[in-house]
């Protein structure tokens, strides 16, 4: 399953990639983030690995976050590997001329059982619906300083 999301964002590309290109941050804007654990590689960099852990009431979550393009401020790309399904982002970054960042992301859910094959072909709507929560956590992050770590 394959959809896009976008989102305008209230700041400057530089300050956006600046509060998005830090790991401390994510605790403000993605639900359930507990930790990150830097795997292998240049922290950051094309082909590093780190392992990111999650925490949803009693369920827990691993993924393994493989960069696969860092051409900053323009692109970061990243493949996001779980027990059941792959996550393939593509995001973009750019001005508009007001001043502002258009942030699109090509996302690509990729399932590697039956019961994750299922679960897209019932709940599509699900997976873009997170998505583009995590884009508005993001948005109220940068503009504001508002932190669901705090929620």
């Amino acid at each position: 399953m394959k959809y896009t999301t976008e989102i305008k964002v209230n700041v400057t590309l530089d300050e956006f990639i600046k509060k998005m290109d830090n790991v401390d941050n994510m605790k403000h804007w993605q639900h359930g983030f507990v930790s990150a654990e830097h795997i292998s590689g240049d922290l950051g960099q094309l082909g590093a690995k780190m392992k990111l852990k999650y925490r949803f009431g009693k369920r827990k979550m691993e993924i393994i976050e493989t960069i696969t393009k860092r051409n900053l401020p323009n692109e970061f790309h990243a493949n996001y590997t779980m027990k059941a399904m792959q996550n393939v982002q593509q995001n973009y970054f750019k001005n508009t001329n007001n001043g502002f960042t258009k942030w699109t992301s090509i996302t690509e859910f990729v399932p590697l059982n039956l019961k994750m094959r299922l679960m897209l072909f019932f709940i599509p709507r699900a997976f873009k619906k997170q998505s583009l929560i995590y884009m508005r956590n993001f948005k109220s992050f940068a503009e504001n300083g508002t932190s669901i770590a705090n929620a």
